[in-house]
């Protein structure tokens, strides 16, 4: 087949078959991305919870500054659920273009 005439994902290579230790390597640092997600978002609510509470003993009638907190560490903790379950592996492709721009350093 001509390559001209072929699509880019006809011209990928399939991804190579991973062993069992990769895969369990894999498996392992997904699920720790999620414990730490999940402890993140622990430390967000009870941290959060604490301000909120400080604001309603102390200055109920005043603007809501925990707010300020909630939203710009809501941030952070959004762009962590991205990490861990949106964004996917990088591709081959990019991974030789980092290796080249790395060389290239050197």
């Amino acid at each position: 087949m001509d390559d001209w005439n072929t699509s880019a994902e006809e011209r990928t290579e399939p991804p190579a078959i991973a062993s069992e230790e990769e895969l369990r390597l894999a498996a392992v640092k997904r699920l720790k991305k999620r414990r730490d997600l999940a402890g993140h978002f622990l430390v967000y609510v009870l941290v959060n919870g604490a301000l909120a509470g400080i604001w309603a003993i102390l200055t109920p009638d005043s603007f809501f500054w925990p707010l300020i907190v909630l939203l710009l560490w809501g941030i952070g903790l959004v762009m962590n659920v991205w990490d861990v379950y949106l964004a996917g592996d990088p591709s081959e492709a990019s991974i030789a273009r980092q290796m080249n721009r790395l060389r290239k350093r050197n």
